[in-house]
């Protein structure tokens, strides 16, 4: 009862948290508070401020080249965000000399999208937590490659540091795993988040059987679609499952967030205004941990951010012809051959991403 308290607790301050600012100047690329006690912030895009270039926002923090042969683009460690992304092998028109199409921009910019990933502390906690303000340091150094994982590490000079291991493979798939390691003197909760804000309504085809927009597979609620209008509409949908994903995608491109299959989540699709920009987030909540003194707490999800690229699901045989988008990263010891029927309850990503069964 008290963890449901607490939940709730958390998912009406976050409501509070996710209105828009007043009116005030706010430096470009600065996001909300997250106050939200265990809930995932939302992240804001300035709402008087000029909108400043991509290539200005992205020289404006310190950052960690990715490298990877579909991807280019770097992790913020200001905010340790993932928020630039390109997809190289893929051209704005059919020149092979025109610019890489751009997925991920930061915050500030007039197509911002991102994703984010951290911790949040309950109502009354004073733990000083990393935000979307705090400069992470690289442990190490090198960019991030398939080859290359990054660490990074925050120390709240307190007796709490915070670590982030970041990897990529060589197609779309990010691995993040973080650990928070208590030091001092007092036991310490903490809800674990990730996010993916997308800020402005993009451009959609408007095909009846092709769906743009909020998309996820949530538990025992199966497949959720949320087009940009609906959930504008709808401000916010809350849910609570095990066993999920959720993301954004366009026609041909696509983030989502793949928290472990075990994981207890407080998902939600939302949407706001913030001046005269309309912002679209998905995001979910982990169950609290309480860490004790001299122990370390931890969690992992991955994200997958790039091409909608077909090819056949691992563990098939060439004649089952599966073909599919995405699907061999959820999870691949759950991709055996099988009906569709089955394929959609062992492995929820491929009832986003089915093209055909043959």
């Amino acid at each position: 009862m008290e963890k449901q308290r607490a939940a709730e607790q958390a998912q009406s301050e976050l409501a509070k948290a996710n209105k828009p600012a007043p009116a005030t100047t706010t430096p470009a690329g600065s996001p909300s508070t997250p106050a939200a006690p265990g809930a995932a912030p939302s992240v804001n895009q300035p709402t008087t401020t000029a909108i400043v270039s991509r290539d200005a926002a992205i020289s404006g923090s310190p950052r960690i080249k990715i490298e990877t042969p579909r991807l280019a683009g770097s992790v913020s460690l200001k905010g340790a965000r993932i928020d630039d992304l390109s997809l190289v092998r893929y051209r704005d028109t059919v020149d092979p000399k025109s610019p890489a199409i751009v997925l991920f921009s930061p915050s500030g910019t007039s197509e911002a999208y991102y994703a984010e990933f951290g911790w949040v502390s309950p109502s009354g906690s004073s733990v000083k937590i990393p935000d979307q303000n705090t400069v992470w340091q690289q442990d190490g150094g090198g960019n991030l490659t398939p080859d290359h994982p990054v660490a990074l590490k925050w120390d709240n000079g307190e007796g709490v540091t915070f670590r982030r291991t970041i990897a990529v493979d060589d197609h779309y798939l990010f691995s993040i795993k973080d650990e928070v390691v208590n030091s001092g003197s007092a036991p310490v909760t903490l809800y674990p988040f990730a996010l993916i804000s997308r800020h402005g309504t993009p451009q959609v085809s408007g095909y009846y059987i092709l769906h743009e927009g909020l998309v996820g597979y949530l538990g025992d609620q199966g497949l959720q679609e949320y087009s940009y209008k609906k959930i504008a509409e709808s401000k916010s949908v809350n849910f609570k499952v095990t066993n999920g994903w959720l993301g954004i995608t366009d026609k041909y491109w696509a983030s989502a967030l793949l928290p472990e299959t075990s994981a207890a989540l407080q998902a939600r699709f939302s949407s706001q205004l913030l001046g005269t920009t309309q912002t679209y987030q998905t995001d979910y909540l982990e169950n609290p941990q309480t860490i004790a003194p001299g122990s370390t707490g931890g969690t992992s999800t991955r994200l997958l951010a790039g091409a909608k690229e077909a090819t056949t699901i691992p563990g098939t045989k060439p004649s089952d012809s599966i073909i599919f988008n995405a699907a061999e990263y959820w999870p691949t010891s759950a991709l055996a051959p099988a009906s569709p029927r089955e394929l959609r309850r062992m492995s929820p990503i491929i009832t986003w991403s089915i093209l055909a069964w043959t």
